[in-house]
């Protein structure tokens, strides 16, 4: 009998994008449900097929509302129960964040197959509290941070998931005569990219034929814009739910936020980047993600703390008049992938699928 599987995501591109890609990897096989919250809604196709909205609200910050987040949780968990049943649902995948949180709890009470999929290399804080159910949990490395030693073996390591037409993009090309610059602020937009990175590009400009490809939010947009074009800098700009693909090809050199999903689809292009991470983001996941990349030499890292007009201008400066580690990073960024095809991902995560039921400890 054909296995139903459940996929739960929603909130940033981050939980959603890697959500949508399991669905590929997994529908030609399975029946697949794929189930967001309204967050999450803006990254998908409405007319997907099997897609279900589950809009679970976050958690309160405010102690006096923690009663009442106590009784939603219940009712969202009671909700979660009678879906799973209804569908039928032999496994629930959860790609983390509090919007799975229900579901999973849902799916320990009914012992429904639990898998998780961590693609930070800090174990977040909703599959660490169900690392010990779930029976298996898909990772990118071994080396984890903050993953409990005793649960090591249920790590099942794939390549970075990679939506499919990024398989047939062309690799990007060396720094040569022209500098086309990316810039990536994530599905939250980075003003501080918007901001601090005006005046570096004005000096870059000056001594480059240099062309800005830059994320921005619709807020942003019109002042951004008018800053190139008041200082004749060639740019495009666009949004989040553009693809970024093309434009990825296009680079030669980016800047960008540090999400997992970001830094797989550069390492994968070697393209080689300057990772600025949140620091606001969970657990410093983001430093995590950027540093695992940096000590495998396909990277440079600055802190925000230290960003300011001078250290932006002198570091692309340096990598662009001094290109060996700048091609150094692309090979290393080669070799890092080379086992990063889509079929080897699919099997990969189809035998997992299809692994006999392990006991829980």
């Amino acid at each position: 009998m054909e296995k139903k599987i459940l996929i739960s995501t929603g909130g940033s591109g981050g939980h959603v994008v890697p959500a949508t890609i399991l669905y590929e990897h997994l529908k030609d096989k399975f029946q697949v449900y794929l189930s967001t919250d309204n967050r999450g809604m803006k990254f998908l196709n409405k007319e997907m097929k099997n897609l279900e909205v589950f809009n679970i609200n976050p958690i309160s910050k405010n102690y006096f509302l923690l009663p009442l987040d106590f009784f939603l949780m219940i009712y969202y968990v009671i909700k979660s129960i009678f879906f799973l049943k209804k569908k039928n649902i032999d496994i629930l995948i959860s790609t983390g964040g509090y919007m799975s949180l229900p579901l999973c709890l849902a799916s320990k009470i009914l012992n429904t197959r639990l898998i998780l999929f961590e693609p930070n290399i800090v174990l977040g804080r909703s599959n660490k509290l169900f690392i010990n159910s779930c029976e298996k949990i898909f990772c990118y490395s071994n080396k984890i941070k903050n993953f409990p030693k005793k649960h090591i073996d249920k790590i099942s390591v794939i390549p970075a998931l990679l939506r499919k037409k990024f398989y047939n993009i062309e690799k990007t090309k060396n720094i040569d005569e022209s500098i086309n610059l990316l810039v990536i602020g994530g599905s939250q937009g980075a003003k501080v990219f918007d901001t601090f990175i005006k005046t570096p590009l004005i000096e870059l400009s000056k001594r480059y034929n240099i062309k800005i490809y830059q994320q921005t939010n619709f807020i942003n947009f019109k002042s951004l814009k008018k800053f190139y074009e008041d200082n004749h800098i060639n740019h495009q700009l666009f949004e989040f739910n553009e693809d970024i693909s093309n434009l990825m090809s296009k680079a030669n050199i980016c800047i960008t936020r540090a999400g997992a999903s970001t830094l797989a689809e550069l390492v994968f292009l070697n393209l080689p980047f300057i990772a600025i991470p949140l620091p606001t983001s969970k657990d410093n996941h983001q430093f995590e993600n950027a540093f695992f990349y940096k000590e495998i030499g396909c990277s440079w890292i600055l802190n925000q703390s230290e960003i300011n007009d001078k250290t932006i201008t002198n570091k692309l400066i340096n990598i662009i008049d001094n290109k060996e580690e700048y091609l150094i990073k692309k090979i290393n960024m080669k070799q890092f992938s080379y086992q990063n095809t889509w079929n080897n991902i699919n099997q990969k995560i189809i035998s997992v699928i299809n692994e006999n039921r392990i006991s829980k400890n």
